[in-house]
């Protein structure tokens, strides 16, 4: 298989084998009009196997969906087929309208145009609750 490298762009590697196609969607890529490669369970020594994601645009990436699915990702900025930035991506300590609330009694669920909003109380079992209503997301 051969995919070609970009020159202007964005890479997202060491994605967790399987979760390319949540960030996919969760970022909104399937609605760009640029060319975009999803590679899955690719060979990796370090991970065993890993999603790498190629954005054939320069754009600007919510690095807080990518943290919240998997903490783990590396975004690498291309220019002139040069890597510029090399980014960690962090898991975020808040999470604003990336999630909505699952309470039907929450506010969000009855107010319109309320920001969904959710503080990491858990890093390590990566607990999120509503500041709303204190729902676990």
């Amino acid at each position: 298989m051969k995919i070609d490298s970009i020159q202007n762009g964005i890479v997202l590697d060491h994605i967790k084998a399987g979760k390319a196609m949540r960030i996919y969607y969760d970022l909104g890529l399937d609605k760009l009009s640029c060319s975009v490669a999803l590679i899955q369970n690719v060979k990796s020594k370090k991970m065993g196997k890993k999603d790498i994601i190629k954005i054939d645009q320069t754009m600007d990436i919510d690095l807080d969906v990518i943290g919240y699915i998997d903490p783990e990702v590396t975004v690498s900025i291309i220019r002139d087929g040069e890597t510029i930035e090399k980014k960690n991506v962090a898991l975020p300590k808040k999470l604003v309208n990336i999630k909505k609330c699952s309470n039907p009694r929450c506010i969000t669920a009855v107010e319109t145009g309320i920001p969904h909003i959710f503080n990491l109380t858990d890093e390590k079992n990566r607990v999120y609750r509503c500041i709303y209503c204190e729902a676990d997301k």
